[in-house]
C-alpha cells in the first residue's frame, strides 16, 4: 500500500522531523569568555632628587668650608677651660646654645650626603701632598680610583658622618649636655678613619716613626751648632 503525501503534509512531516531532530541533538556549547586577571596599579614611587644636581666645589673645598666648620659645632660644645677662678666646664645651657649644636648637628647630616656627589676631590692643579718618595698623602687621580674601585666603602664612610649628625641632632633634642662628650669623639673617630683612607693613608706607625728620628737629628744637629757657637 502506497502512502501519498500531499504538498502541505509533505511540509508538516518535514517540519515535525526537523523538530524531533533537533530536540535530541546536543544543544551547542555556549561561548566562553576568558577573564584576565586585573594587575592593580601602583605608582611608582617618587624619585629622590626633583631635579639634577651639579657640585660648585671640590670634596676638599667642601670640607674645608662646609663640613669642618660646622662640625666645629659639636666639637666645640662642650670642654673644659682654665681661668683664674679655676677649672671651668664649658656645656650648652641657654637656648641660643643649643640651637648652635642643632645647627651643626643638621648641617652636618645633610652636607654628608652632598659627598655622593660625583665631583673632583681637590680644585684644579692641587695634587695633595703626593710627589715624591715619602709622600703621606694620596693624589686626587688616586682618590678617585679608590672609591671608584670600592664605592661601597666611600658610602659607608658617608653614613657613618652622617649617623653621627643623627645622633648629635638626638642629644639636642633630648638636651643631654652630658652625652656630647661622647658624640665628640664619635665624630672625631669617623673624620680620623675616613681621611686615613682616603687622603693620607701614608701616615701610619712607620711614618711617625721617621718623623721622631728626624725630630732627634735635628736637636742634635742644632745643639751641635749651639755649643760652636758659645765658643
Amino acid at each position: 500500500m502506497a502512502i501519498l503525501f500531499t504538498r502541505p503534509a509533505r511540509f508538516a512531516a518535514t517540519s515535525m522531523l526537523a523538530v524531533t531532530l533537533g530536540a535530541c541533538s546536543p544543544a551547542p556549547p555556549a561561548p566562553q569568555t576568558t577573564q584576565t586577571p586585573t594587575t592593580p596599579i601602583v605608582a611608582p614611587p617618587p624619585p629622590y632628587l626633583w631635579g639634577e644636581m651639579k657640585p660648585v666645589v671640590s670634596v676638599k673645598e667642601l670640607m674645608k668650608f662646609m663640613i669642618d666648620p660646622v662640625a666645629d659645632n659639636i666639637f666645640n660644645a662642650v670642654g673644659m677651660k682654665v681661668t683664674r677662678q679655676g677649672v671651668v666646664e664649658i656645656e650648652p645651657k641657654t637656648d641660643e646654645d643649643w640651637d648652635r649644636v642643632r645647627t651643626g648637628a643638621i648641617s652636618l647630616a645633610e652636607a654628608a650626603y652632598l659627598l655622593k656627589v660625583r665631583r673632583p676631590f681637590t680644585p684644579t692643579g692641587d695634587e695633595n701632598n703626593s710627589q715624591g718618595p715619602d709622600a703621606v698623602e694620596l693624589s686626587p687621580a688616586q682618590i678617585t680610583a679608590k672609591v671608584e674601585r670600592d664605592p661601597v666603602e666611600w658610602n659607608a664612610r658617608i653614613e657613618a658622618l652622617r649617623n653621627v649628625g643623627l645622633q648629635v641632632l638626638d642629644i639636642v633634642e633630648r638636651r643631654k649636655a652630658d652625652e656630647l662628650w661622647e658624640a665628640g669623639e664619635n665624630l672625631e673617630a669617623t673624620c680620623e678613619a675616613c681621611h686615613r683612607s682616603y687622603w693620607y693613608p701614608g701616615e701610619g706607625a712607620e711614618f711617625y716613626q721617621k718623623l721622631r728620628k728626624r725630630l732627634e737629628q735635628f736637636k742634635q744637629s742644632d745643639s751641635g751648632r749651639g755649643a760652636k757657637t758659645s765658643r
